[in-house]
């Protein structure tokens, strides 16, 4: 590994190795660094994994880790990507408008469509409960039952609304670059509206 490598601009794949352990559990990994390992898909940077992290824990040496034990390699930085990507056509609805770096852009669709939402004191424990079962529900469904873990921590842990509509923009980027979360996003966005 370089010592110049960025890892939080860099996208990582799978090497070989990397994708027998995830049948093999051969190395023995912690579950944090295993994890990371699953979520690597050869399209996130190291900051978009980190997302993902929870307890502080760093991405840098997460992927170090991975790097060291030839589990994942460097494919290439967010810069070359960004050079051969394609403009993503919008579907219909607003749909998350992504930074170079994979984050939500200060100004979204969304953005305005949060601010038209009822104040959120007009929301009532009842609401919140729906909007956090919602939120929980619809990311074990797209992405399956026991991944994005933090997300669905971070969703389970907000208690007030404002907290829910904080947390509502990671789940909103997580279902939006996922192909059959990003085809189901307008469906699901409206659905969640109600009660968010």
């Amino acid at each position: 590994m370089p010592d110049t490598l960025d890892l939080t601009t860099t996208i990582f794949t799978k090497t070989p190795l990397g994708q027998q352990e995830i049948q093999t559990r051969s190395l023995g990994l912690s579950p944090l660094v295993r994890r990371t390992l699953v979520l690597v898909d050869g399209k996130r940077t190291g900051a978009d994994l980190g997302v993902f992290l929870s307890g502080g824990a760093d991405i840098a040496d997460v992927l170090g880790q991975l790097l060291t034990l030839g589990c994942v390699e460097a494919r290439e930085t967010t810069q070359r990507a960004a050079a051969r990507v394609p403009a993503i056509e919008p579907q219909s609805g607003p749909e998350a408008v992504l930074d170079p770096e994979g984050e939500p852009a200060a100004e979204t669709p969304d953005s305005d469509a949060l601010a038209a939402l009822p104040p959120s004191d007009a929301r009532n424990a009842k609401d919140n409960e729906m909007a956090r079962n919602f939120m929980v529900n619809s990311v074990n469904s797209i992405f399956g039952q026991h991944m994005h873990i933090s997300l669905v921590r971070d969703i389970s842990e907000a208690r007030s609304t404002e907290q829910l509509r904080t947390v509502y923009h990671a789940w909103m980027v997580s279902m939006a670059v996922h192909r059959t979360g990003s085809k189901r996003l307008p469906e699901l966005r409206e659905k969640l509206f109600k009660v968010l």
